[in-house]
Parts: C-alpha cells; structure tokens; sequence
C-alpha cells in the first residue's frame, strides 16, 4: 500500500505497550493528508488504508481528527507514544501532538475506554466455560489483557488528562490473561471496580473538547496540501 503526504506514524498495539512476546504482529498507527483538490471531487478518496504485512492502518486528517474528539483509545495512542516509537514524524504531525489534549473530554473518554473494555468482556463470556484449544485460548488472554489496558489506561487519562502508554508491568498483564483464559469470568471484577472508579472520580477533563484548535489545525493540513489546478 503506497499512501502519500503521511504527517505522522508509529508503532503502536502490544509493542508499545511493551506486551508484546516472541511472535507478536508490529502493528503501526498514522494519518496522512488527501489532496485537497480531491476532497471537491464528485469521488472522495477513501479515508482509511489498511495493510497487512505490515499491519498499518492509516486514517485520513480529518477522520482521525473526528475519531479522536469522539474518545477513541486506538487512535488516541498516536499522539501520546514515547518518541522513539515514531517512524514518520513532520512538523505538521508535531502541531497535533502538541493539541492533543484538546480532543479530549471526561464523559467521551470514560464511554469509549469503558465502552471497548465492554466489549472485550463480552467477548470473553462467548467463548463459554471449561478447557479451550490452545489458540482460543491465546485469544481469550489477549482479550483479557486488552480489557485491563484500556480500564487502566483510559482511567489515567480520565482521572489526570494524561496517557501513559507502555503498562508499568506487562508480566502482570499475561498473568490476568492466563486467568482469564482459564475462567473467563474472573475478567468481571476488574470490569466491576473501573466502572465504579470513573463514577466516583472527578475527572481533570472537560465536559466538552476544544474542537477550536483541531479545526485550525485540519485548515492549516489543507492549505498546505491545496495545488492549484493547471490551466
């Protein structure tokens, strides 16, 4: 897959952080800008491109601005990575890690982390109770794994506006996996506690995100990536 005008890139997932084991997928993260000619077009260009080896995924400018004021964790990461994780960065890119905390808000936040922890819950008790192959059972603790991060780290990030993205301790994380894996619904108390800790926590965000600098920023991708037609 070749993408142009790509302003920002990294690696992102169970590398990052810092859960990957021997085997693991390098998975990456960015956005890159379309023409803006194109955007006038009666076709627009698609606004996401996904590869697999490699597996990256990158969202158009304005899609990933639109994902991010919404709360969501996976493209939230991007502008939060240690530096040596990105692999594209340009000046462009660096303006929207530095508004990053524009997008966020307490209650967008709390719903999309919780939301997605939701999920792998559920995902989870699908898989049903007693003794499971072995890759069901890779899938069930990489599930339960997920599900602690995203109640962990989106109660960092909703408790004091920041986001740590490598886990303080990855070998507890493949414990709590393994648990899981064993008795799918040992994943509930976690799940339980975290639902309990946003509702009684007062978060250091704001109710509403600043979509102010965001819209500035997204004018600014356009006029840089604006050709005038030729005569």
């Amino acid at each position: 897959m070749s993408v142009t005008n790509v302003l920002l890139s990294g690696i992102v997932g169970s590398t990052a952080y810092g859960l990957a084991r021997a085997g693991s997928d390098v998975d990456r993260l960015g956005l890159f800008a379309a023409p803006t000619e194109d955007l006038h077009g009666l076709h627009r260009p698609a606004e996401s491109h996904v590869s697999t080896a490699p597996d990256r995924t990158l969202h158009e400018a304005a899609k990933w601005c639109r994902l991010a004021l919404g709360g969501n964790p996976t493209v939230m990461e991007l502008v939060w990575l240690p530096d040596a994780l990105y692999e594209v960065r340009t000046p462009l890119g660096d303006e929207l890690i530095g508004i990053r905390a524009s997008f966020l808000s307490a209650g967008r936040v709390r719903d999309a982390y919780l939301g997605y922890a939701t999920q792998q819950f559920r995902k989870l008790l699908s898989r049903g109770a007693g003794p499971l192959p072995p890759e069901t059972r890779g899938r069930t603790a990489k599930h339960a794994r997920h599900l602690r991060r995203l109640c962990e780290q989106g109660f960092e990030l909703y408790r004091t506006g920041e986001l740590t993205i490598r886990v303080d301790d990855p070998d507890a994380y493949h414990r709590f996996g393994e648990q899981v894996a064993a008795d799918p619904g040992a994943a509930e108390p976690l799940l339980r506690r975290f639902e309990t800790a946003f509702a009684e926590t007062r978060s250091a965000l704001p109710d509403v995100p600043d979509e102010a600098p965001a819209e500035a920023w997204l004018r600014r991708v356009r006029r840089t990536f604006y050709a005038a037609p030729r005569a």
